[in-house]
């Protein structure tokens, strides 16, 4: 069908009035010819003028053919074509492929199949799915999903940007969407997708064991052991006798390492959940280094930070080695943590510390403050939230591309760390003092602390920020989301997709043809000045 998405741009069509008007004022002198008497002709040229019409009206008709195309092309003509529309798009995970939940959907799917649903992957691409796959699922053979997922890398977020892609590859069908419910794979904002679209989460039903973190203390060698499971994610430390060199390491439910090289090394064939290889775990010989420096001003910041530092000692893989100053220390002492407080900006040498020996800093909001109350936003369901009553004042604040760690309620940054070289400094907007928060009085401070001091265990990094320990936590977490995080309605995803459903409206395609347009506009420019040459050589008619 053809159409003009700026209809009012034919205002240009009048444009034609010039070429007639030209035509029909058109007075060429004829060829003058010497005869005995003017009298006759004056008199035919009288009748000549009063008698307007067009002449060369095949020139006329380019011309005005010329502007009109032209008129056309600027109102932007388009062609536009319906898709038909398909009856609609199973697309599965290959996660789910195998799974107890996933058998007790495959009656959903086999009705949507019935009713012209095709199957296809949710991978890039969303190739289709043969029956000879979905019918070795109930097989219990996997071995097509394993390969599948194996090749394709699932990024954090990939469930919903997949779906997002999808809703715009089929338009206008409706989708049925059966992914995993791991918490993992719904990291971010979740848009709203379009009504079409049901989305169903299976749990997956596994819960898996590994080694986050080593240490040795003496003859020990200390390990953090971490499960998950569609609840929640727990850490829990463990001692056996240290190995010898070269030495084999089964923690009891984990893949077997062997600690080679100062690191405990996984096993050939261990896996994480996703199909993933398992990272070498680091075994720590030193203790954490940690240096507070505070100034008068900050004596008090600096009480509560020691005290909040001290209750992180019983949650660490290694000895805490914790000393405090008021004297500026010197960057040649090997420092892990160095606590800043201070106005005073910190030393060059420090900073250079900080790219090359790895080092993280601490630091807080110098100067007066702004009044400003707003609340911590907590990390886990049984935390109170401290109280913020004076922050860095906004003109203080340098542009710099800072991850936001701890936020306040209005998505502010409480706490902000900047990487550096091979460390990071982080920026607390506010301070440690009862006049400023309350943080020095929650309980979930040291907690917060021991998630900066050993970050083995937390995943409150970005994607990019993650070490080998964040990534093998992200790999094994087996968190489930809320499906009341994920659904407005408290219908069933499976009701909703057996029910039936309104057409969608048919999806069209447009077609632009303001090239071709212009292409004819060219084409009849080059017949008009042909013909006008072709006019202008021909012989001049004779006033007889």
């Amino acid at each position: 069908m053809f159409t003009l998405l700026s209809p009012s741009a034919l205002l240009a069509l009048l444009g034609l009035l010039v070429p007639i008007a030209i035509h029909l004022w058109n007075r060429r002198p004829g060829r003058e010819i010497a005869v005995g008497s003017l009298r006759w002709l004056a008199a035919g040229a009288n009748r000549r003028l009063r008698n307007l019409k067009p002449e060369q009206l095949w020139l006329l008709l380019l011309r005005a053919s010329l502007l009109a195309v032209l008129a056309v092309a600027v109102a932007g003509p388009v062609w536009q074509q319906l898709v038909p529309r398909g009856r609609g798009q199973v697309l599965l995970s290959p996660q789910v492929i195998g799974t107890p939940a996933f058998a007790a959907l495959r009656p959903t799917v086999d009705s949507l199949r019935r009713r012209g649903y095709a199957l296809r992957w949710l991978t890039p691409g969303f190739p289709k799915m043969s029956r000879a796959a979905l019918r070795a699922d109930s097989l219990g053979q996997r071995d097509s999903a394993r390969l599948l997922s194996g090749s394709t890398a699932l990024t954090s977020a990939s469930y919903a940007e997949r779906v997002r892609q999808a809703a715009g590859a089929f338009a206008g069908q409706p989708l049925f969407v059966a992914t995993p419910a791991t918490l993992s794979g719904f990291q971010g904002l979740l848009a709203p997708l379009p009504a079409r679209v049901t989305w169903q989460t299976l749990p997956v039903g596994t819960a898996t064991a590994w080694v986050q973190a080593a240490a040795f203390r003496g003859d020990s060698l200390r390990l953090l052991m971490g499960t998950s499971d569609e609840n929640q994610t727990a850490f829990r430390w463990t001692s056996i006798a240290k190995p010898p060199p070269n030495g084999m390491v089964r923690p009891a439910g984990t893949p077997a390492y062997r600690l080679e090289a100062g690191s405990l090394q996984p096993l050939a064939g261990a896996k994480a959940s996703r199909g993933k290889a398992l990272p070498a775990v680091l075994v720590r010989t030193q203790p954490l280094r940690v240096v507070i420096y505070s100034t008068p001003e900050y004596a008090l910041d600096a009480r509560y930070l020691q005290a909040g530092v001290r209750a992180t000692a019983p949650g660490l893989a290694v000895p805490l080695a914790l000393s405090t100053t008021t004297a500026p220390p010197p960057a040649t002492t090997p420092t892990d943590w160095l606590f800043w407080l201070s106005s005073a900006p910190l030393p060059a040498e420090w900073q250079a510390a900080v790219r090359k020996s790895g080092t993280k800093v601490w630091q807080e909001t110098t100067g007066a403050g702004v009044a400003d109350i707003s609340r911590l936003l907590p990390i886990s369901a049984d935390e109170v939230p401290a109280m913020i009553m004076k922050r860095q004042r906004p003109d203080s604040l340098a542009a710099s591309t800072a991850s936001a760690l701890w936020v306040d309620g209005q998505g502010r940054a409480v706490l902000s760390r900047l990487a550096q070289g091979q460390g990071a400094i982080y920026n607390l907007h506010t301070r440690l003092n009862p006049n400023w928060s309350n943080l020095a009085d929650s309980p979930a401070l040291p907690t917060r602390l021991l998630a900066l001091l050993q970050p083995e265990t937390t995943d409150a990094l970005l994607p990019g920020q993650r070490s080998g320990p964040d990534q093998a936590l992200a790999a094994q977490d087996q968190r489930a989301l809320d499906p009341a995080q994920l659904y407005a309605s408290t219908a069933a995803p499976a009701a909703q997709a057996a029910a039936p459903r309104p057409p969608a409206p048919l999806a069209s395609r447009q077609t632009d043809l303001r090239p071709w347009f212009v292409l004819l506009a060219g084409l009849l420019f080059a017949c008009e000045r042909l013909l006008a040459r072709r006019r202008d050589g021909q012989p001049q008619p004779s006033l007889v």
